[in-house]
């Protein structure tokens, strides 16, 4: 065994692996490619059932790059494993509110938890964007309402956040609207699998 291969061609290989071990299982055009990322990035097969993506979701998240839509995620993890180079061939910048101070003051004054906080920032800086969440289920809750009430309209919801306490109810409700989603359900995800997701749409949008 070669320790020594260069990083293009484990990654190479390692797809040819991912789609030896899936086997048969056929999924429908531009899907395969956000699963076998997701895969790639968590080496868990669970997501090839699990990842669920509401129809036209992957078209319309392309079309969504191509014109350029920014890209908030809920964490700066998320924010930075997203390929900037590919992100920047669109045009796209890609936004994490998190940290900002003027969410940390209303957060605090508000008792919303700050992932909350910055769906309503994005809401009014960027009603129409790509929303990543791989941490905060309170963004998806957030955004749910805000969709409810007409205040933001994404071109697609990542809903990908991990954990114990309203992470399950909290993509149902994504699912259960008519927005373009990709959605785990059940308690995995994480900002990583957030990010591999966004990658893979960008390479599939800039047809590598």
């Amino acid at each position: 065994m070669n320790g020594y291969m260069k990083p293009q061609d484990i990654e190479k290989r390692s797809f040819e692996i991912i789609t030896e071990e899936l086997g048969t299982r056929a999924f429908p055009d531009g899907i395969a490619e956000v699963v076998k990322r997701v895969i790639h990035t968590t080496a868990d097969f669970s997501y090839r059932d699990t990842l669920t993506i509401t129809d036209g979701a992957v078209e319309k998240a392309k079309e969504a790059i191509r014109r350029g839509l920014p890209i908030i995620t809920d964490t700066t993890m998320a924010a930075s494993g997203i390929n900037k180079t590919a992100a920047g061939k669109f045009g796209i910048e890609v936004h994490c509110f998190i940290g900002d101070e003027d969410v940390k003051v209303k957060a605090k004054e508000s008792g919303m938890t700050r992932s909350a906080v910055s769906v309503e920032k994005a809401a009014g800086c960027y009603p129409e964007c790509i929303y990543a969440v791989g941490n905060a289920p309170t963004a998806l809750m957030r955004l749910y309402e805000l969709i409810e009430e007409k205040k933001i309209r994404p071109a697609l919801i990542i809903g990908v956040p991990v954990g114990f306490v309203n992470v399950v109810e909290a993509k149902e409700l994504i699912l259960g609207t008519d927005v373009p989603a990709i959605v785990a359900r059940g308690r995995k995800g994480g900002s990583n699998i957030a990010a591999a997701i966004c990658n893979a749409l960008l390479y599939e949008a800039g047809g590598r």
